[in-house]
């Protein structure tokens, strides 16, 4: 697996992003060449969280002008919208003898490095 911070290149705070994050889902600019599983493994990685989906978006580049009349191009990039585990709910599982056993998860439950306080 490649660093998670040349994966996750920065968050993306927009008004539509604020709204998202308190259903958790939260939106960061990644690199092109990433897939979804690296993109899950990174957030998991940095941040802490139990990753339940990860939704990509190719986005290309705009033709702009540039100075006198002339043309340019922005440059493309590769959006990810994160859904994570708001609400973890304890295992339960079976133990010898009969009895049952329950396991709490080890993880937060949103990203307080996202750029907002909630």
């Amino acid at each position: 697996m490649r660093n998670p911070h040349d994966i996750i290149i920065r968050p993306i705070i927009t008004e539509q992003s604020m709204m998202d994050a308190a259903y958790g889902k939260y939106t960061f600019e990644v690199d092109r060449r990433s897939s979804k599983t690296e993109i899950r493994q990174a957030v998991e990685a940095l941040f802490e969280v139990k990753v339940t989906g990860v939704n990509t978006i190719n986005l290309r580049g705009k033709e702009r002008r540039v100075g006198s009349g002339r043309k340019g191009m922005t440059s493309a990039s590769k959006k990810a919208i994160i859904t994570i585990d708001t609400d973890p709910v304890a295992e339960s599982y079976q133990m010898p003898g009969g009895k049952t056993g329950t396991k709490s998860k080890k993880y937060k439950t949103s990203i307080e490095e996202f750029g907002f306080g909630q």
